[in-house]
């Protein structure tokens, strides 16, 4: 080792002691050693572990792979499969992907910030090359077939709509949004590919309740998709804490120590009032919504987002269900065989997810699972002279049970009591 280095080395480790006292007490020489040895093996570990964790999950380079292999074959087309696969201006860059089927990148499209998901079916091998190719067109574009008629294919997506969700006045003109939206060309016509591309799309839950939601303030805007590849728009802060512990540091970390810093990170109170306004009006925006009513399995703080105004935009939809879809599988339907399946392509995970999430507070409306998620949130640092009446409208709205069909009275009025209670503090401020 070069002299210089162990120098460096020497007076990393014991400069915090003086020379007489390290004399006098050799051993904290290696106490302070194996503290030092101990931080580089915890570190080290941490590091493995987030490479692990990224090669595991960030798997992007496979979908859009597939994705342009599709498009430049001709099975499918989309109104990003240019900008992706062509043209190189929608690109991919931080992986956000919490699950290997369901990858989610922040990227860049023509230098706007954006969020693009996709998924993978098919496992890989070790070295990152697919097995098989990901969700082979045979099972994945299989429909409509060629040969499908512009009525017969509108009677399909009228169909799958009535059955997700539910019986509806308005399913007539959400139809006609999905075959605007597939026609990519405008030029009023649907071809093979953009019918097979948007067939794929419905079958993605998400997809399909950003969609029929997109008209909502607190929604995120659909920019663009390309065969089941979907471009959103990018939510500036995609969780309503700023400090998401990794699952492998869980067990390490007090969970008292991460709200903490939750709430030392957290914007200022009347900009969470603000938000807070904001995930009220969209628990109201889908208790009656113009294509029936839905339901948020879970009320997790990384599903809620804001913008930079700290206006609330739903970062993902992907705990929200129709109500119609939820009372099917808790009736007892199940589905053993994805190619039967009217829910989607990965039907299983499906029903395993919504059973799991919706199956035991199902009789818990939205808005006392919106509430139990504000109480720490919206409780920290309240001005002393609307806590009360905060913890009070809170405590109310967290003990509503029932479905929000059957007391729609007494839903409404919780909520809008929360509201006006916290509208009337931030109103004619900086923060309104």
């Amino acid at each position: 080792m070069p002299r210089a280095l162990r120098r460096l080395l020497h007076v990393m480790l014991f400069c915090p002691l003086s020379k007489g006292l390290q004399n006098r007490l050799p051993a904290i020489k290696v106490k302070y050693l194996l503290l030092a040895w101990l931080g580089i093996l915890i570190i080290s570990w941490i590091v493995y572990m987030q490479y692990a964790s990224y090669a595991e999950l960030c798997r992007g380079h496979v979908c859009q792979m597939v994705i342009c292999d599709h498009y430049r074959r001709g099975i499918i087309s989309g109104s990003s499969c240019k900008a992706l696969c062509d043209q190189k201006t929608l690109t991919l860059h931080r992986c956000m992907s919490t699950s290997s089927t369901h990858q989610v990148y922040i990227g860049l499209w023509k230098d706007r910030p954006v969020v693009i998901k996709c998924g993978i079916e098919d496992p890989v091998n070790i070295d990152g090359v697919p097995d098989t190719l990901p969700r082979p067109e045979m099972s994945l574009f299989d429909k409509p077939t060629r040969g499908t008629s512009m009525d017969e294919f509108k009677e399909m997506l009228h169909s799958f709509l009535k059955v997700n969700l539910g019986e509806q006045p308005t399913l007539s003109a959400l139809v006609d949004r999905f075959i605007t939206l597939a026609d990519v060309n405008q030029d009023n016509k649907v071809s093979l590919a953009e019918a097979k591309s948007i067939w794929a799309l419905l079958h993605i839950n998400e997809f399909l309740l950003m969609v029929a939601l997109q008209e909502k303030e607190h929604t995120p805007k659909l920019l663009g998709f390309c065969g089941d590849l979907y471009v959103t728009e990018r939510v500036t802060h995609s969780s309503l804490y700023r400090l998401e512990v990794p699952h492998y540091l869980k067990a390490v970390v007090p969970e008292a120590l991460s709200s903490s810093l939750n709430h030392w990170l957290a914007p200022s109170w009347p900009r969470r009032a603000r938000i807070t306004i904001g995930l009220l009006e969209f628990v109201e925006e889908v208790f009656h919504g113009s294509y029936g009513s839905f339901l948020i399995c879970d009320a997790s703080p990384y599903h809620v987002g804001y913008n930079a105004k700290y206006d609330c935009k739903m970062a993902s939809l992907y705990s929200v269900a129709s109500d119609a879809m939820v009372r099917s599988f808790l009736k007892g339907r199940r589905c053993e065989n994805n190619a039967d399946c009217t829910y989607g392509r990965d039907c299983t995970a499906t029903c395993d997810r919504l059973m799991k999430q919706c199956n035991t507070e199902v009789v818990q409306p939205n808005l006392a699972k919106v509430c139990m998620l504000l109480q720490d949130y919206l409780l920290f640092g309240a001005p002393s002279d609307l806590r009360g009446d905060l913890e009070k409208q809170l405590r109310t709205c967290v003990t509503l049970s029932g479905l929000a069909s059957q007391m729609e009275v007494h839903h409404s009025l919780v909520l809008n009591n929360l509201k006006t209670l916290l509208w009337k503090k931030i109103s004619n401020t900086q923060y309104s």
